[in-house]
């Protein structure tokens, strides 16, 4: 026998005494108190307004609930290769995010983004505009983006990165109250 393998036997059996000796002992089964209960999170899906031709489109992912400044980061990220094989695309810059959003006194949304609000396209403003309004609790929502002391507040999110020919070619563009 060659002096390699039976260093392995040799090697094999010492580590299976080893753990064969390791002190466990036999026990009853230990109690741990009462199993969880509740509800377990569910799948749902995601509505994320990406570009398609030139306008915006709903794309459904499937997922977990996020928070709506989640959903700005996927947008802010991109599509997926299986959605950009289709022909969808963002708008939205990824030096945009980080996101917050919050709730204005007077109702309505506000989310900030990390670069002016004037200066994102038109696009991006109404892929962040629907893809809020469409996860608010209460419907219709009046959705402001706020960055680097502009806001940008369209009506709705159908005149919101529209480019029908009734709607101006930006939305409305103020400071901050």
């Amino acid at each position: 026998m060659s002096t390699r393998p039976a260093r392995l036997l040799a090697a094999g059996f010492a580590a299976l005494v080893a753990v064969a000796g390791c002190g466990v002992r036999p026990s009853d089964p230990i109690s741990v108190g009462v199993p969880p209960s509740g509800g377990v999170a569910r799948r749902t899906s995601i509505a994320l307004y990406l570009v398609r031709d030139g306008r915006l489109s709903t794309v459904k992912r499937p997922g977990f609930r996020l928070s709506q400044a989640d959903a700005l980061v996927l947008l802010a990220v991109g599509p997926t290769e299986s959605e950009r094989a289709r022909g969808f695309t963002t708008a939205i810059p990824p030096e945009a995010a980080p996101f917050s959003v919050s709730t204005k006194a007077a109702g309505g949304l506000m989310v900030n983004v990390s670069v002016p609000a004037g200066d994102l396209p038109v696009l991006a403003v109404g892929q962040i505009v629907c893809t809020v309004a469409a996860m608010a609790e209460e419907s219709p929502a009046r959705v402001t983006v706020v960055g680097a002391g502009q806001n940008v507040s369209p009506p709705d999110c159908a005149s919101a990165g529209s480019d029908r020919p009734d709607v101006p070619d930006r939305p409305s563009s103020s400071r901050p109250d």
